[in-house]
């Protein structure tokens, strides 16, 4: 099974490719790859200067834009995360990377190095060089 095929159950690539995706592995430059429910509403896309497809699981993404969605009918944008690189894990509904990050929320914006999103719990973990602006009023915080 080519590695088109593979990903027709979950995805469909809108990219503009120099060869076209049913040649197999390897790179796709200025790509779009959107992620559905199960019930057909935006999840994710991913947007990305190159897409190099190392399997049909995990996709390394350079200059990477994703937009996470809220799932549902009202697709509302929850979260915005810009990456100068970054690898996609498709079986684990996860996007990582070693360089600097940038979360973006209505509430918050954080940046860092070192760092998981995880799309299911929509939750980030940064580990180095944190920096976060909080949005909202933080209220009792201290005693």
């Amino acid at each position: 099974m080519n590695f088109a095929a593979a990903l027709l159950p979950w995805v469909f690539f809108a990219a503009t490719p120099a060869t076209p995706p049913s040649a197999g592995l390897g790179d796709l430059n200025q790509s779009t790859l959107p992620i559905f429910t199960k019930e057909g509403y935006r999840s994710l896309l991913l947007r990305s200067s190159e897409m190099n497809i190392v399997s049909s699981t995990r996709i390394e993404l350079t200059e990477m834009n994703l937009t996470a969605f809220s799932g549902d009918a009202a697709e509302r944008v929850e979260t915005i995360l810009l990456a100068p690189a970054a690898t996609f894990l498709r079986a684990e509904d996860v996007v990582r990377g070693e360089k600097s990050v940038r979360f973006i929320r209505d509430d918050l914006d954080a940046s860092g190095t070192r760092w998981i999103y995880n799309n299911r719990e929509k939750s980030i973990s940064i580990d180095g060089n944190v920096h976060v602006v909080f949005h909202a009023a933080l209220k009792d915080i201290l005693p």
